[in-house]
């Protein structure tokens, strides 16, 4: 009987395909908002880098974040989201916010995204 044995049966690559198939689906879900969170990152990180050494105040960093959120356009964030406090070591930007998307039928997929930035 082992010696007719020669690899996988059609059904159990059925199995593998529809278990990619699954995780596939969900990256092609949650790419839109990883990508999101990308610009949000990229917006935070060049507002500390234009005012690195400034010694800005929180409401010109907000402004700094509110025009380069008009030109990034992230969804689901607004820039009364971002927390800026100043510290010892500076100024610092954080925003921690959760995003969801539907999954199938009643199952949705939730990220929680969270980034600080100082400025020195």
């Amino acid at each position: 009987m082992r010696n007719r044995q020669q690899g996988m049966t059609f059904i159990g690559l059925l199995f593998i395909l529809a278990m990619a198939g699954v995780i596939v689906y969900a990256g092609i879900r949650l790419a839109p908002l990883y990508l999101n969170y990308m610009k949000v990152a990229r917006t935070m990180d060049s507002v500390a880098a234009e005012v690195k050494g400034d010694n800005p105040d929180p409401a010109a960093i907000r402004n700094l974040i509110d025009r380069h959120f008009n030109i990034e356009d992230p969804s689901g964030v607004a820039v009364k989201d971002i927390e800026i406090t100043r510290d010892d070591g500076g100024v610092q930007m954080h925003v921690a916010y959760d995003d969801s998307v539907p999954y199938v039928a009643n199952v949705s997929l939730s990220v929680h995204f969270e980034k600080t930035v100082t400025v020195r």
